[in-house]
């Protein structure tokens, strides 16, 4: 089996990322739908779990390297108790990848599958997008800790779209814009309404404007 490396562990540290996180959420994922992982022809549903899994421990691998700065994410400690916890299930995605790419691929099996684990591996490496990407792997990494063994496969189909949607780069909602609606009710132009020096009478001052405690107004 490819080799996984267990990352040296840090010590927490004392604040998040963001104060209002952006929303990455995605529904359950099948495998094969674009923007997941490279393309995986002819995989039967069992491969495709397994690719779907093969990528998110891969993401979590590239998150506990590229996410130390923050440790109170926990990256690396998530990674090593995925290692440990869930190494039979891993491994059984192994070798249904690699049972693919040999009925697949044929001779050139081998390489092709090397190019692949490459090129999953490089496909998580952002910059831009790095802030969204640790925390969402953060997440990730600690909802499996809480997992029986045996359910990881699951965790990956409903959190690929997630995970692939943080390595868009987006900043910190707090800034984003907002909108706020007042409803404003105009004064009655009824000439009954307005005194010889264009001053609305108080009688006609609509009620929303009564309520907020504003006085007459004037016309003109």
């Amino acid at each position: 089996m490819a080799v996984l490396f267990m990352v040296g562990q840090a010590a927490p540290a004392s604040a998040y990322l963001f104060w209002v996180q952006p929303n990455f959420a995605g529904g359950p994922v099948a495998g094969d739908e674009p923007g997941l992982g490279l393309p995986m022809p002819k995989a039967t549903p069992a491969e495709l779990r397994a690719h779907m899994l093969w990528n998110m421990r891969a993401g979590l691998n590239v998150a506990a390297l590229q996410c130390q700065f923050s440790p109170i994410l926990q990256t690396v400690p998530n990674y090593n108790n995925l290692l440990r916890k869930d190494a039979d299930e891993l491994n059984a995605a192994y070798k249904a990848l690699g049972a693919y790419f040999k009925r697949v691929k044929g001779k050139a099996w081998q390489k092709e599958f090397d190019n692949y684990t490459t090129r999953t591996y490089n496909g998580f490496s952002t910059m831009h997008a790095q802030l969204g990407f640790c925390e969402t792997a953060a997440a990730i990494g600690r909802d499996s800790r809480k997992l029986g063994k045996g359910k990881l496969t699951q965790l990956a189909i409903e959190r690929m779209r997630e995970f692939r949607n943080s390595l868009v780069p987006a900043g910190d909602m707090i800034h984003a814009r907002r909108f706020i609606y007042v409803p404003v009710v105009p004064p009655s132009m009824d000439k009954a309404c307005w005194t010889k020096k264009n001053l609305l009478r108080p009688e006609c001052v609509p009620a929303g404007a009564q309520q907020a405690g504003v006085a007459t107004h004037s016309a003109g």
